[in-house]
Formats: structure tokens, sequence, C-alpha cells
């Protein structure tokens, strides 16, 4: 356990020296809207240690640093949540940076696989699960709480080495490198509360319910952010598309939706939903928001859909890599009613591996059939 300045320095200083360092973090965020870093574990090919962010007068600057060298390579498992921790202490992402999950699903281990099984297959560790939901803010932490935190970068670094060996063997690196994009870039980590109404999926698309829910959507964002608490501690998402559907007037109008009551209504929080969406009936049309057009599918196109779904897990199975990485349902959906689509399925690699037979599938040139033997799908290309 590292828990003082000094021996972080003196830490960081040897790791420095290292080619790459794995990392992950323990965190509570079920009373706060910022995730409360509670602990950071890391190991070098030697070593690991647990680095106490709580412990008194301790200075993370030599930890961010780090995070920071382009000469070390940080390796993480389902990265998303632990770089987000450091964008927000730091407005910077570690950098370079190689997510195991996302390794595991190009190299065929299924969607968002668990670190868990990982560490199972690939290091042979069994990791004593007794201790994943704790209270990592509460001091001092047990011998068996370090241990659960520490085996989580342990055995990460066989992991690591054994998804590399894969990728290079399968010369699929830029298949990584392309997912990765999306971890290391800072417009992933930046919740701006002008946008947060698009994360409650209306699903009305009145351009009258959707300006009142982008004004309520921002105001709760920008409420939970200044407080510090979560958005539900504010408004429920319910509540926020229940007042977009039947926008009040009055305190009284507010009272009688369900998600409210007179209580609620007559609070500070009735007055300032009142407030917000009166000021949202004064934005005029050409600044009312629009959702994304989605096209809809010509009649027939339904089960052409279904094709392309049976065809995108063939190729996915024969080549070892997980679907969700190729094309989204919704993806197929935008191949089925353009073969031009602006999909990343229709681009690159994944344009390769099942983009051009999925366009051929649509116009007859390939056909899914049955092996002679009922056990298996094939295809068969078809003379034009």
């Amino acid at each position: 356990m590292i828990a003082t300045s000094e021996e972080l320095r003196d830490l960081c200083g040897r790791l420095a020296q290292a080619e790459y360092i794995a990392v992950d973090t323990e965190f509570l965020r079920d009373k706060t809207y910022w995730p409360q870093l509670c602990l950071v574990q890391v190991a070098g090919p030697d070593d690991a240690h647990a680095v106490d962010p709580l412990a008194q007068d301790m200075d993370l600057r030599p930890l961010f640093e780090l995070m920071s060298d382009h000469k070390v390579l940080k390796v993480f498992h389902a990265a998303r949540q632990d770089v987000e921790i450091f964008f927000q202490l730091t407005s910077s992402i570690p950098t370079p940076l190689f997510d195991t999950q996302v390794a595991a699903m190009v190299c065929g281990f299924g969607e968002s696989v668990g670190y868990e099984t990982l560490a199972s297959k690939l290091a042979g560790a069994h990791i004593d699960k007794s201790s994943r939901f704790t209270d990592w803010s509460r001091r001092p932490l047990t011998d068996r709480q370090l241990q659960y935190a520490l085996s989580d970068v342990i055995y990460l670094r066989r992991v690591y080495d054994r998804l590399l060996r894969k990728l290079q063997k399968n010369g699929r690196m830029e298949w990584l490198s392309e997912e990765l994009a999306t971890l290391t870039d800072p417009a992933t980590y930046r919740l701006e509360p002008d946008e947060a109404w698009l994360r409650l999926k209306p699903r009305s698309a009145d351009p009258r319910f959707l300006a009142v829910l982008r004004e309520l959507a921002t105001w709760r964002e920008s409420e939970a952010q200044r407080r510090n608490v979560p958005r539900n501690r504010i408004l429920r998402d319910e509540a926020l598309l229940e007042v977009a559907a039947h926008p009040p007037k009055s305190v009284g109008d507010l009272a009688r939706l369900r998600a409210f009551g007179k209580g609620l209504a007559e609070s500070r929080v009735g007055q300032e939903v009142l407030a917000v969406v009166e000021r949202a009936r004064t934005v005029p049309p050409e600044r009312q928001p629009r959702l994304p057009n989605r096209p809809e599918l010509p009649h027939g196109r339904a089960p052409v859909v279904e094709l392309l779904r049976v065809l995108l897990k063939l190729k996915c199975e024969r080549h070892g890599v997980a679907p969700k990485l190729v094309a989204s349902s919704a993806d197929l959906d935008l191949i089925a009613a353009d073969d031009k689509a602006d999909v990343p399925a229709l681009s690159g690699w994944r344009r390769d591996l099942f983009g051009d037979d999925a366009i051929a599938l649509k116009h007859g040139r390939l056909a899914l059939t049955m092996s002679p033997d009922g056990k298996e799908v094939t295809l068969a290309h078809l003379d034009d």
C-alpha cells in the first residue's frame, strides 16, 4: 500500500522505466455525480502496488505524470470508467493505452468479456469475487480487499501478453487501434449539459416536446454537476419525460403530474422546473431540436435485416471477432435500406470481413445455404 507522497514518487520513478504498466481503479459513484477515486492499482513487470489517494496530504502528481508518459503503455481492462476518472482529475487521457476487453473482442472472446473470464482462460487465475462490492472509501482496507484489488492488475499483465501475441499472430493490431481511438478521444468523456437530453432516448419526435426535454435535461445536468450529486437526486428521468410530454404552466399543473405531487411542485425544484418549461416555450421553431433521421425500412426489408444478422454472426464466428465490433442492429437496418449507408461496417477492415458480402447478399449475388449434413450455415456465391 502506497500511502505517502514520497513512496508514490519513488514508485512512479521506477515504473517510468517499464515498457508497460497494468492499471485499475476502485471508486465510488452512488452518492456523487463525479466518481470519487478511492484506490489506484498499478503493476510493473515485477511488482504490484495499491496507491491510496485518500491518504493524508497525498500528492498524486507523480501518478498523473506517469499516466501521461508516452513512453509507457498503460494497460486497462474495460478502460472507459478508469480513463474518465483520470480525465476528470487532469483534463488529459492516459496514453498510449491498451484495453484488454476490446482486444479480447477482436480476438473472438465475445462481447464485453469480463476480466475474471480472461484471467481464468489466459492466466489460469481464479479470482475471489467476495470483495467486489465493498466500500473502497473506508480505511483501513483489509488484507482481503487489497488482495482482490491487486489481482486486477497482477493477472492483467499476463492477459495483456497473451492477447498481444494473438493480435500480432492474426494481424489485427490495426483493428484494435481503430477501436481504441474512441477511448482516447477527449470528446468521449466531456459531459456537456446541453447534450444530456440525447441519453434519455425520447420516443416522441415532436420538436416542442424535444425543446422542453432538452431544456430540462440541460438544467438537471448542470445542477448535478454543480452540486456533485447523481442526476436522479435532482429529478428522475421519468419526471423529465412526463413534464416534457405535459408541459405545466402552474404549480397546480405540476402537482397533478404523477412524478411530482403537491410538496415537490411547491418546492424550489418545482419553481425551477416551471421556469425551465417557460423558457423552453420561447425557443423559436428553427432552434428546436430534432432527432437524427433514421430511414424507415421499405416494405419487405425486415427479412433482409434478419438475413444480414445471420450473415454477420456467421462471418464473425468464422473470423473469431465479436459481432458488436463489426455492426450494430441499427447499422444492419441502414445497410438494408441503403448500399452506401454511412456506417463503419461498409469501410475498412469491417467491409472486407462483412460489408462486401452484406451488399452481395442484398442483391442476390450471395446465398445462405445449409451444409448437406444440416449442421451449419454455408455461403454460396452466385453468378451475376
